[in-house]
């Protein structure tokens, strides 16, 4: 048993391969070099051992593009494999989330693009379809770009309910589908928006990430532009529960893979410095669904640091006890082995980090 730990940044993709105790990692890459790389995914249902990688370039424009022997080969799609049809006058910004399906629909794969839409696949991520229900929602002419872009970043298939899906958007709030995409609601009550004329819209909020809670689908957490939430009967209503961390302002919101009240959150000094409070990189532990966080920090630097983690530069894989890592803007990946309790430095002098990603591989 490994680790593959997936790193996307503004310069390409690099992939780690580490041993089953976390404390050694291989790097390869820098693969696609010169690309952003937003989204990173492991598929590895029916027999796969497929990474997927949403790739951007300034001359060639955005691609998902697969390995299926861990990064030394990749496919390379003649055309752009997710585009607008026409008469939708959008085009292709990047691809923000790849989210392969439950274990129902082994061939499925979601991908959450900017401007903001949410593509599918049946082919395991060759090629994709936008999903028409989302699209043609009448509250999407009249969403809002958040300051990363009009972007749908999260993509959370329902592992019970093939057909039911959330997503998130900033700077849109979250949806959710339960007819498998077909028609969609705004699942926003109690989120607050307090750049708006009215603080509790029926959509306009800027979600940051959402998270799912293991073995409790309709438990959710989010990270907002201001406010720490989270949802149990499946996003119908959230409850405010940054209680005790210093700041409600952050990007990434991690939920433990075994176990359904421990969640972890990275805080931010305030949505105008978007630093690490107090020049302290520490994570932020629940065990007890949002009542009392605890400040995890040992391993990481405690003075003058100020880092920033973006949306997607926060994950854990699914061993036990969990492991955490996450990336910075300014190149430095940390992992944990003991569910936060200490840190090491994985990596430096990397460029931004744009996503972190992990899978438990044979």
């Amino acid at each position: 048993m490994h680790i593959l730990l997936m790193v996307g940044t503004t310069k390409g993709a690099f992939l780690f391969r580490g041993d089953a105790d976390r404390q050694g990692f291989e790097p390869t890459g820098p693969h696609f070099p010169g690309e952003e790389i937003y989204a990173l995914a492991f598929d590895g249902r029916a027999g796969r051992s497929r990474v997927l990688a949403g790739t951007a370039s300034s001359h060639w424009g955005s691609v998902v593009r697969c390995s299926d022997d861990l990064g030394r080969t990749w496919s390379d799609p003649a055309e752009g494999n997710v585009r607008f049809p026409e008469g939708t006058g959008a085009a292709l910004a990047r691809v923000w989330q790849l989210q392969p399906a439950g274990e129902q629909r082994p061939d499925t794969v979601y991908a959450g693009v900017e401007p903001a839409a949410l593509f599918r696949s049946d082919d395991a991520g060759e090629t994709f379809e936008l999903v028409r229900g989302l699209w043609d929602h009448p509250h999407r002419p009249h969403w809002q770009p958040g300051g990363g872009g009009l972007c749908l970043h999260t993509v959370l298939p329902d592992p019970a309910d093939p057909d039911r899906i959330w997503v998130a958007v900033s700077a849109a709030g979250v949806y959710r589908t339960d007819d498998g995409g077909a028609s969609w609601q705004a699942r926003n009550h109690g989120v607050r928006a307090g750049f708006l004329p009215d603080p509790h819209p029926e959509f306009g909020q800027c979600v940051h990430k959402v998270a799912q809670a293991a073995g409790r689908p309709d438990t959710l957490y989010m990270q907002s532009h201001g406010g720490l939430y989270r949802s149990d009967d499946g996003a119908e209503s959230w409850t405010d529960i940054a209680n005790g961390v210093p700041s409600d302002f952050g990007f990434p919101m991690v939920a433990h893979p075994g176990d359904p009240d421990t969640a972890f959150a990275i805080p931010l000094e305030s949505d105008g410095f978007r630093c690490t409070p107090e020049g302290r990189a520490r994570v932020y532990r629940t065990k007890d669904a949002g009542a009392f966080w605890e400040p995890l920090g040992e391993g990481l630097p405690q003075h003058d640091a100020y880092l920033t983690v973006l949306r997607d530069g926060f994950t854990t894989d699914g061993m036990s006890p969990a492991g955490l890592y996450f990336g910075t803007r300014t190149g430095q990946v940390f992992a944990s082995a003991d569910e936060g309790e200490r840190w090491r430095l994985v990596a430096e002098w990397l460029p931004p980090v744009l996503c972190v990603k992990a899978a438990v591989l044979p």
